[in-house]
């Protein structure tokens, strides 16, 4: 074996548990809920025809050739704009485009953490977080989760007896729980990290995706209320609510952390592709993503409003579950102690998949939890893996 000719910081890397399981899911008659893969009936093909169509009549030159490391300038104005509607004012220079907000959680580690520095998470929090600041070789520290988001009182405790590098937080209808962080928490917050002096990295892939007309202002918007922008990133992407193929995400990075992000952008790919930044800006030319957010939003409201219903009618004696105002997930747990993971050998054999809550604990996991995605089911296939949840038991 060559084990050894690896770098140390690669060798204990696991594979994602759920990139895993999606190549189980992909077996014939397997209803998935794992994966957080948005419903592709929804793509709004003919919007994005339109916009490629017209990247390759007018920028085929500029669409196939290589670009800036910041992003394309049009695109990084059209950006700025779209996060004024969310409560966040900035300049286009504050943005820096990514192949996807991964890229930018990875583009953080190396810019922030040395080995050692210890990252404070939600418990639980996102899989693909714990695996890049891993790699970067954190330290972890976790605080609970209510329904009311991150127990910011528990950081509080933390952070007057550690000194931490910084917060990772997916504060709006979060991956995997589902809870939002209440206004009041928001503030407390980007308080501690104004006097602590830490970090806050703020990922916002699923903002848009609400089940009701409730506003939650940005951590961001409610840092520079107080003069704390230069402690909070942001990062978002196009992936849930237009195309995750097209891999684009952003940026928005403090002055004093922009040169550092450009410059790791530039070793890792040069750029995001021209042709997909190119076809992001065409569509949102169009006008089309306003209404194209809102029909996903409905959709994904009336398939989450059937499938709660169907699990507290099917399994409601054993199963709670927290019940978001928005997003792609249902975060649940038994009550009889079934360790999910093991569970999951039984439900694939009766065909229907999920993500076993351990995964997205730093420590100390609850394995009688689990993370569904009601998403890219059907009406009828989401009824039918309930039923096949239930035949599992």
């Amino acid at each position: 074996m060559s084990h050894h000719k690896l770098a140390a910081s690669v060798q204990g890397l696991q594979s994602s548990a759920i990139r895993e399981l999606l190549k189980q899911s992909k077996m014939a008659g397997v209803i998935s809920l794992g994966g957080g893969i948005p419903d592709p009936t929804l793509f709004d093909r003919e919007g994005l025809q339109m916009a490629a169509d017209a990247v390759l009549s007018t920028y085929s030159g500029e669409a196939f050739q290589y670009g800036l490391s910041e992003g394309y300038p049009a695109l990084r104005e059209a950006i700025a704009q779209l996060c004024l509607g969310r409560g966040i004012e900035g300049q286009p220079d504050d943005v820096v485009i990514t192949s996807g907000s991964q890229q930018s959680l990875d583009i953080l580690a190396r810019a922030l953490i040395n080995p050692g520095d210890t990252v404070v998470v939600e418990r639980p929090t996102y899989l693909a977080a714990l695996q890049v600041f891993g790699l970067a070789q954190a330290r972890f520290e976790s605080v609970g989760t209510d329904g009311d988001g991150m127990r910011v009182d528990e950081l509080e405790a933390l952070v007057a007896e550690k000194t931490i590098k910084a917060v990772y937080i997916v504060p709006t209808f979060g991956n995997p729980g589902g809870v939002t962080l209440s206004d009041e928490r928001r503030k407390k917050l980007v308080a501690l990290s104004k006097r602590y002096d830490f970090v806050i990295i703020e990922d916002d892939p699923y903002s848009e995706l609400s089940y009701t007309d409730e506003v939650f202002r940005p951590l961001l918007a409610h840092a520079k209320a107080i003069g704390n922008e230069q402690n909070v990133v942001y990062t978002s992407t196009f992936s849930k609510i237009l195309a995750p193929g097209t891999r684009v995400g952003w940026l928005i990075v403090p002055e004093w952390l922009k040169r550092a992000v450009v410059n790791l952008k530039q070793t890792t790919d040069l750029h995001t592709s021209m042709l997909s930044q190119l076809m992001t800006c065409e569509y949102l030319k169009t006008g089309r993503l306003p209404g194209q957010i809102a029909l996903i939003r409905e959709a994904y409201r009336h398939k989450y409003a059937l499938f709660a219903q169907a699990l507290e009618a099917e399994l409601g004696d054993v199963l709670t579950f927290h019940k978001p105002k928005g997003g792609m997930f249902l975060w649940a747990r038994f009550n009889n102690g079934l360790n999910t993971t093991r569970w999951l050998e039984k439900t694939l054999s009766n065909g229907v998949v999920y993500v076993p809550g351990e995964f997205f604990y730093c420590s100390e996991p609850d394995c009688s939890t689990l993370r569904v995605s009601f998403v890219t089911a059907t009406d009828d296939e989401l009824q039918e893996a309930v039923r096949r949840l239930k035949v599992s038991l």
